[in-house]
């Protein structure tokens, strides 16, 4: 066994430095190496199934490292310095004097195909103008946005390259509290840092995207003690296999450095949310349409309960896929698809792992009774339709848009809104005044809450005035601007 363990060590080494050369631009090279690449992954699964007790960091962090990038971004920061009264009387009276900075970013991605699609933080690009994505052996790329998730916090970038080895995926419902794993990242510029730890907790929700009032953030996070700081960001969540497990996303701080606390979003989220941006520019949300709770001891006495397990329905949607498929208020989901749900962080975990007209089953309690059954979830527009993002519309505009946190809901309290995030050349900037920052409120009476909401009212008016109205975060007034198409 020791020789066995031996040369299986040795056999991580050769790959260790051969794999130094991953991704490089020779295609034959890049072949070779996922060759290896698969033939290792194989033998460190192999290894630790036959050698529970024997931990082997060196396997897994070669296997992940050569997969993981580092990205730097540059935004540029549009100031327009204003005379105090120049919301009254514009630029007849007095001039704007814009100022431009750059500001610049750096965290972590993840290779996910061998034709360039890389996985990070929506944060971590968040506004960028530029966005250079850099391969372990220093190549560098220009990347390019394909889509972005707020309420995931993930983003799917590009890069015009061939035949580099992806990461595989985990499936992140099998991993288990006090499991080993490792974060790889590019924490304060430190490219290819590895850092060790296990599993501290599963669905853990920490209220980072909204404040009570919405249930379209996904939280769910995979809790670890594995060092993770500024710049890990993006960056990969792995096991002894060396696979993904999931995707580094923020750290639990009194500093805004490491302090034990660690998250990650799981796996299987990710794969639903890449697959979903390269297939449609957008992530199709599916929705049960019930209001939740979680269970304690003391609702679990009132209903009557022999065990704590399970999330209580509150309310059921009219029409909803619940209501269709018979959930009432009061019953107890205790599964989906045989998933055990005791949160509703991990209800919403497995749900968002579906798409508008997929079909799941659910397992509940009424009256002390274990039921089943199946419903087909719908869309936020209660409808079993995909939707799929119209880019040309921004492009017309010359806008680019996201929608506000409910932290900032809350904060400038209003109820929705979407962010203009970068103004480019189009009829927006052309026609109006409007600058970065601006929250649209409202397309002609309207109430805007996403991107989608805003292709869908400009559709519907094809012709005549269109106004914007909303605000800016740090202004006292309402404004409108009037354009036409």
């Amino acid at each position: 066994m020791n020789r066995y363990i031996f040369c299986f060590i040795s056999l991580t080494s050769i790959f260790f430095l051969s794999i130094s050369s991953c991704f490089s631009q020779n295609s034959e090279s890049n072949i070779n190496e996922q060759k290896a690449y698969e033939y290792l992954t194989d033998a460190l699964k192999k290894f630790n199934a036959s050698n529970k007790g024997n931990i082997n960091f060196v396997a897994a962090a070669a296997i992940s490292t050569p997969c993981v990038v580092h990205i730097k971004t540059k935004a540029k920061i549009r100031q327009v310095v204003t005379h105090p009264f120049y919301d009254f009387f514009g630029n007849d009276f007095f001039h704007r004097n814009p100022t431009e900075q750059t500001q610049e970013g750096s965290g972590s991605g993840v290779i996910v195909s061998n034709d360039g699609y890389i996985v990070t933080n929506h944060h971590v690009i968040q506004n960028a103008d530029e966005i250079e994505v850099i391969l372990r052996n220093k190549v560098s790329y220009v990347g390019k946005v394909i889509g972005k998730d707020t309420d995931t916090d993930l983003a799917l970038i590009k890069i015009e390259a061939k035949n580099l080895t992806p990461l595989n995926m985990a499936n992140s419902d099998s991993v288990q509290v006090g499991e080993w794993v490792l974060a790889v990242g590019n924490p304060f510029n430190l490219e290819s840092t590895v850092t060790q730890g296990i599993v501290s907790a599963k669905g853990r929700s920490l209220n980072l995207n909204r404040n009570g009032k919405s249930n379209s953030a996904i939280e769910s996070f995979i809790q670890t003690d594995a060092a993770v700081n500024p710049g890990n960001s993006g960056g990969a969540l792995v096991n002894l296999n060396g696979e993904l497990i999931g995707i580094n996303t923020a750290i639990a701080s009194p500093t805004g450095a490491y302090a034990g606390y660690a998250f990650a979003v799981p796996s299987n989220l990710v794969k639903k949310v890449v697959e979903d941006l390269k297939q449609f520019g957008t992530v199709q949300r599916a929705f049960l349409g019930i209001e939740i709770s979680n269970l304690n001891s003391e609702s679990a006495k009132q209903l009557n309960l022999s065990e704590v397990k399970g999330i209580i329905v509150e309310r059921v949607g009219k029409n909803s896929a619940a209501d269709i498929s018979g959930i009432l208020p009061k019953d107890i989901i205790t599964k989906i698809n045989q998933i055990e749900i005791n949160s509703s962080s991990e209800l919403m975990e497995q749900v968002s792992k579906y798409r508008p007209g997929d079909k799941i089953q659910i397992t509940y309690l009424r009256n002390g009774i274990t039921m089943q059954t199946n419903a087909i979830l719908k869309n936020k527009e209660n409808t079993t339709e995909i939707i799929k993002l119209d880019e040309n519309y921004f492009k017309k505009l010359g806008i680019e848009v996201e929608a506000i946190s409910n932290q900032e809901a809350g904060r400038l309290r209003i109820q929705n809104g979407v962010k203009v995030i970068k103004l480019n050349d189009g009829i927006i900037q052309k026609s109006t005044a409007l600058q970065v920052g601006f929250i649209i409120r409202f397309i002609n009476d309207k109430p805007i809450k996403n991107e989608q909401e805003i292709l869908q009212a400009l559709k519907e008016i094809e012709k005549g005035t269109i106004v914007l109205e909303g605000i800016y975060p740090n202004r006292p007034y309402t404004y409108q601007f009037a354009f036409r198409l």
